[in-house]
Protein backbone atom coordinates (compact mmCIF):
# COMPACT_ATOMS: atom_id res chain seq x y z
CA UNK A 1 0.00 0.00 0.00
CA UNK A 2 2.75 2.61 1.27
CA UNK A 3 4.66 1.82 -1.96
CA UNK A 4 1.53 2.41 -4.48
CA UNK A 5 1.27 5.42 -2.52
CA UNK A 6 4.84 6.70 -2.96
CA UNK A 7 4.42 5.86 -7.09
CA UNK A 8 1.75 8.56 -7.34
CA UNK A 9 2.40 12.05 -8.99
CA UNK A 10 1.79 14.78 -5.93
CA UNK A 11 -1.30 15.85 -7.50
CA UNK A 12 -2.91 11.93 -6.88
CA UNK A 13 -1.22 11.89 -3.47
CA UNK A 14 -2.33 15.50 -2.24
CA UNK A 15 -6.16 14.28 -3.85
CA UNK A 16 -6.05 10.90 -1.88
CA UNK A 17 -4.94 12.92 1.25
CA UNK A 18 -8.13 15.26 0.46
CA UNK A 19 -10.13 12.35 0.25
CA UNK A 20 -9.37 10.59 3.46
CA UNK A 21 -9.61 13.92 5.53
CA UNK A 22 -13.53 14.34 4.09
CA UNK A 23 -14.61 10.60 4.07
CA UNK A 24 -13.23 11.14 8.08
CA UNK A 25 -15.02 14.27 8.76
CA UNK A 26 -18.26 14.36 6.92
CA UNK A 27 -18.71 10.27 6.05
CA UNK A 28 -19.97 10.39 2.98
CA UNK A 29 -19.34 11.03 -0.05
CA UNK A 30 -21.47 11.15 -3.28
CA UNK A 31 -21.40 10.94 -6.87
CA UNK A 32 -23.96 13.70 -8.10
CA UNK A 33 -24.22 16.95 -5.90
CA UNK A 34 -26.25 20.57 -5.96
CA UNK A 35 -23.67 22.63 -7.87
CA UNK A 36 -25.21 26.36 -7.17
CA UNK A 37 -23.38 27.89 -9.50
CA UNK A 38 -24.66 26.27 -12.17
CA UNK A 39 -27.99 25.80 -10.15
CA UNK A 40 -27.77 21.86 -11.58
CA UNK A 41 -26.37 18.79 -10.14
CA UNK A 42 -22.93 18.07 -11.13
CA UNK A 43 -20.36 14.84 -11.45
CA UNK A 44 -18.34 15.18 -8.18
CA UNK A 45 -14.37 14.15 -8.97
CA UNK A 46 -13.44 13.40 -5.66
CA UNK A 47 -16.00 10.82 -5.27
CA UNK A 48 -14.86 9.22 -9.03
CA UNK A 49 -11.33 9.62 -7.55
CA UNK A 50 -12.24 7.76 -4.93
CA UNK A 51 -14.07 5.24 -6.82
CA UNK A 52 -11.10 4.66 -9.01
CA UNK A 53 -8.92 4.13 -6.04
CA UNK A 54 -11.58 2.04 -3.66
CA UNK A 55 -9.14 -0.75 -3.19
CA UNK A 56 -6.54 1.38 -1.57
CA UNK A 57 -8.86 2.91 0.66
CA UNK A 58 -9.94 -0.30 1.88
CA UNK A 59 -6.91 -1.26 2.74
CA UNK A 60 -5.86 1.76 4.68
CA UNK A 61 -8.95 2.07 6.26
CA UNK A 62 -8.83 -1.15 7.37
CA UNK A 63 -5.72 -0.53 9.27
CA UNK A 64 -7.97 1.73 11.76
CA UNK A 65 -11.18 -1.26 11.98
CA UNK A 66 -12.79 1.32 9.47
CA UNK A 67 -14.74 -0.40 6.45
CA UNK A 68 -15.65 2.03 3.26
CA UNK A 69 -18.65 0.99 0.80
CA UNK A 70 -19.82 1.82 -2.19
CA UNK A 71 -23.80 2.09 -2.56
CA UNK A 72 -23.68 2.27 -7.00
CA UNK A 73 -27.38 2.47 -6.58
CA UNK A 74 -27.29 5.55 -4.93
CA UNK A 75 -23.79 6.96 -5.96
CA UNK A 76 -22.60 7.05 -2.42
CA UNK A 77 -19.27 5.94 -0.69
CA UNK A 78 -18.70 5.98 2.50
CA UNK A 79 -17.44 4.64 5.86
CA UNK A 80 -18.44 2.33 9.13
CA UNK A 81 -16.92 2.24 12.14
CA UNK A 82 -15.72 5.98 12.77
CA UNK A 83 -18.57 7.02 14.80
CA UNK A 84 -16.30 8.55 17.60
CA UNK A 85 -14.03 10.99 14.77
CA UNK A 86 -17.47 12.87 14.38
CA UNK A 87 -19.44 15.29 15.87
CA UNK A 88 -22.29 15.35 18.61
CA UNK A 89 -25.74 15.96 16.85
CA UNK A 90 -27.99 18.09 18.75
CA UNK A 91 -31.76 17.34 19.57
CA UNK A 92 -32.73 19.55 16.91
CA UNK A 93 -30.21 18.26 14.59
CA UNK A 94 -31.44 14.59 15.33
CA UNK A 95 -34.94 15.37 14.81
CA UNK A 96 -34.80 17.00 11.32
CA UNK A 97 -32.41 14.29 10.17
CA UNK A 98 -35.35 11.81 11.05
CA UNK A 99 -38.19 13.74 9.70
CA UNK A 100 -36.03 13.82 6.77
CA UNK A 101 -35.58 10.48 6.41
CA UNK A 102 -39.53 10.38 6.07
CA UNK A 103 -40.05 13.03 3.68
CA UNK A 104 -37.34 11.50 1.60
CA UNK A 105 -39.45 8.29 1.35
CA UNK A 106 -42.76 9.64 0.84
CA UNK A 107 -41.26 11.49 -2.12
CA UNK A 108 -39.75 8.50 -3.41
CA UNK A 109 -42.53 6.85 -3.19
CA UNK A 110 -44.70 9.09 -5.46
CA UNK A 111 -42.10 9.50 -7.84
CA UNK A 112 -40.10 6.58 -8.53
CA UNK A 113 -37.79 7.25 -11.66
CA UNK A 114 -35.58 10.55 -9.12
CA UNK A 115 -33.45 9.90 -6.47
CA UNK A 116 -33.93 13.52 -5.68
CA UNK A 117 -36.11 14.77 -3.00
CA UNK A 118 -37.13 18.46 -2.02
CA UNK A 119 -38.54 19.95 0.98
CA UNK A 120 -38.81 23.20 2.20
CA UNK A 121 -38.08 25.13 5.94
CA UNK A 122 -41.63 25.69 6.19
CA UNK A 123 -42.34 22.05 5.89
CA UNK A 124 -39.80 20.55 7.54
CA UNK A 125 -40.58 22.87 10.73
CA UNK A 126 -44.26 21.84 10.38
CA UNK A 127 -43.76 17.97 10.67
CA UNK A 128 -41.87 18.95 14.08
CA UNK A 129 -45.26 20.22 15.02
CA UNK A 130 -47.34 17.55 13.41
CA UNK A 131 -45.67 14.72 15.17
CA UNK A 132 -45.42 17.05 18.50
CA UNK A 133 -41.63 16.56 18.78
CA UNK A 134 -41.18 19.94 20.34
CA UNK A 135 -42.49 22.55 22.39
CA UNK A 136 -42.25 25.48 19.97
CA UNK A 137 -40.64 26.55 16.70
CA UNK A 138 -36.55 26.28 17.31
CA UNK A 139 -34.87 29.64 17.01
CA UNK A 140 -33.49 30.72 13.57
CA UNK A 141 -29.87 30.03 15.46
CA UNK A 142 -31.08 26.22 16.42
CA UNK A 143 -32.05 25.87 12.75
CA UNK A 144 -29.12 26.93 11.13
CA UNK A 145 -26.88 24.90 13.43
CA UNK A 146 -28.95 21.92 12.66
CA UNK A 147 -29.20 22.72 8.72
CA UNK A 148 -25.17 23.37 8.81
CA UNK A 149 -24.48 20.09 10.44
CA UNK A 150 -26.67 18.15 8.08
CA UNK A 151 -24.96 19.96 5.18
CA UNK A 152 -21.93 19.13 6.53
CA UNK A 153 -22.93 15.50 6.51
CA UNK A 154 -24.05 15.72 2.83
CA UNK A 155 -27.17 14.69 3.95
CA UNK A 156 -28.76 18.28 2.60
CA UNK A 157 -27.95 21.17 0.59
CA UNK A 158 -30.03 24.20 1.32
CA UNK A 159 -30.99 25.94 -2.26
CA UNK A 160 -31.55 29.27 -0.94
CA UNK A 161 -28.07 29.26 1.43
CA UNK A 162 -28.00 29.48 4.95
CA UNK A 163 -28.61 33.29 4.90
CA UNK A 164 -32.26 33.26 3.02
CA UNK A 165 -33.76 30.61 6.63
CA UNK A 166 -37.41 31.12 6.15
CA UNK A 167 -40.28 29.14 6.02
CA UNK A 168 -40.24 28.96 1.88
CA UNK A 169 -36.24 28.37 1.95
CA UNK A 170 -36.39 24.74 -0.55
CA UNK A 171 -34.21 21.92 0.96
CA UNK A 172 -32.85 18.93 -1.65
CA UNK A 173 -32.40 15.89 0.72
CA UNK A 174 -29.62 13.79 -0.69
CA UNK A 175 -29.76 9.99 -0.82
CA UNK A 176 -27.45 9.49 2.13
CA UNK A 177 -30.42 9.68 4.54
CA UNK A 178 -30.96 5.97 3.10
CA UNK A 179 -27.77 5.06 4.86
CA UNK A 180 -27.80 7.03 7.86
CA UNK A 181 -31.22 5.93 8.86
CA UNK A 182 -33.40 2.88 8.08
CA UNK A 183 -36.90 3.68 7.42
CA UNK A 184 -37.97 1.30 10.33
CA UNK A 185 -35.16 2.94 12.41
CA UNK A 186 -36.72 6.22 11.16
CA UNK A 187 -39.95 5.62 12.25
CA UNK A 188 -39.41 4.01 15.58
CA UNK A 189 -37.37 7.09 16.37
CA UNK A 190 -40.30 9.41 15.93
CA UNK A 191 -42.38 7.48 17.92
CA UNK A 192 -39.68 7.40 21.00
CA UNK A 193 -39.19 11.14 20.80
CA UNK A 194 -42.88 11.62 20.72
CA UNK A 195 -43.21 10.01 24.19
CA UNK A 196 -40.23 11.61 25.52
CA UNK A 197 -42.46 15.52 24.29
CA UNK A 198 -45.48 14.07 26.00
CA UNK A 199 -43.56 12.67 29.35
CA UNK A 200 -42.22 16.05 29.66
CA UNK A 201 -45.24 17.64 28.91
CA UNK A 202 -47.07 15.35 31.66
CA UNK A 203 -44.07 16.28 34.16
CA UNK A 204 -44.27 19.77 33.79
CA UNK A 205 -48.13 19.71 34.30
CA UNK A 206 -47.45 17.75 37.68
CA UNK A 207 -45.11 20.12 38.99
CA UNK A 208 -47.49 23.44 37.98
CA UNK A 209 -44.30 24.49 35.37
Amino acid sequence: MLEQYQEWNTIEQETMQAVIRKLLSQTFLLERKYEKKSGRMASDREYEFCADHLEFLTEYFAVAGITIRQNYELGIIYIRGAEGAGERLTKLTTLYLLLLKLIYDEKMAAVSSSTQAFTTVGELNGKLGEFRLVRGLPSITEQKRAFAALKKYQMVELLDGLEEMGEACRILIYPSVNLALLREDAGELVKTFEETEEESEDGAADTGL
